[in-house]
């Protein structure tokens, strides 16, 4: 028997000028989502299961960008992709280009347990959501006020926000007051943060690794546009030795193949799990901007990013518990 550990993750990116309020509703989500973590793995619950679990609860509330509350399109519609890798085996499963499945991350779950494949998308993966009867809802139910006043000032400025900031005159209803700030996008002051992908990742009891990521993509993104967190490899990775999910400028992520050059590192460079994160925020991304949450098999949790913060929080067997946004 070993030690579980887990961490969530809601974006990495954050605008320094946040409102308080904002900050600590993303805590308190964020903390719920590790006692309901929590909860299941002293149940004995499986790892798989835990982050799917936890993962699901992030897409039903709209706070963050994946699920309900998802990025809208260029097109002002919703389309929603995931991915989940279970360590044990290197099983995976991974949706793109979803409109209609109200939770992506048990899409890609079934993806993994029922078809012959690794990953479907687009009509294909909706189909297939119907034919295994999940729950399906009309993109309506995604797109929030906020998400719509959004993608209105991305348009204007011309601009996709994949540095999860927008506009200032973008408040109206729903949205914060405007604060001072010397952040410029495109010539714009910047002071709302444009919430980003979720994720959790899980060692259990047994020593059994698993990741879940699942997002929205970019505001204003081209129709068809797939990012890193479908990607397994990139956004989501899971082995024998650890597991991890990231959150960032998706380009990048796939670039760098972020998510399993973690694990190795760890495998061919011997290092410890918080040095294998570091290395690879500090020497894999070039200039782009991401974040990623870790955990290994001797129930060891990490977390790196070189934005101005991430959204995450942490728990292990022990009793340590922390959820954060800045360094």
């Amino acid at each position: 028997m070993g030690s579980w550990a887990i961490a969530v993750h809601g974006g990495a990116g954050v605008d320094p000028n946040l409102p308080l309020e904002r900050q600590e509703e993303a805590k308190k989500l964020l903390n719920r989502c590790l006692l309901l973590g929590i909860s299941a793995l002293r149940s004995s619950l499986p790892a798989i299961d835990v982050v799917e679990l936890v993962v699901r609860e992030l897409e039903t509330d709209p706070l963050f960008n994946s699920g309900r509350g998802s990025a809208l399109s260029e097109k002002g519609t919703v389309e929603m992709e995931a991915s989940i890798m279970d360590g044990p085996r290197r099983r995976c499963g991974a949706v793109s280009g979803l409109t209609t499945v109200k939770n992506p991350i048990s899409l890609a779950r079934l993806v993994m347990e029922k078809s012959p494949h690794s990953y479907l998308a687009f009509e294909g993966a909706e189909e297939f959501a119907r034919k295994q009867g999940v729950e399906l809802v009309d993109n309506e139910y995604f797109i929030t006020e906020e998400n719509v006043g959004m993608l209105k000032l991305a348009k204007e400025a011309n601009a996709i926000v994949f540095d999860y900031r927008v506009p200032t005159n973008t408040c109206s209803a729903g949205a914060m007051a405007s604060v001072e700030t010397p952040l410029q996008m495109n010539g714009l002051p910047i002071s709302i943060y444009n919430q980003e992908t979720v994720g959790c990742v899980v060692v259990d009891g047994q020593g059994r690794c698993a990741a879940a990521t699942s997002t929205g993509g970019l505001m204003n993104k081209m129709s068809g546009r797939i990012g890193d967190s479908p990607l397994i490899g990139s956004g989501t990775y899971a082995g024998d030795l650890c597991a991890i999910s990231c959150t960032g400028e998706g380009e990048a992520i796939i670039r760098a193949t972020l998510a399993r050059d973690v694990a190795a590192v760890m495998e061919y460079k011997g290092l410890s799990l918080q040095d294998a994160v570091d290395y690879v925020i500090k020497e894999r991304l070039d200039e782009g901007k991401a974040g990623l949450i870790a955990v290994s098999k001797d129930g060891k949790v990490a977390y790196g990013f070189n934005t101005t913060g991430m959204f995450r929080g942490c728990a292990t067997e022990d009793g340590f518990m922390e959820v954060g946004i800045w360094e």
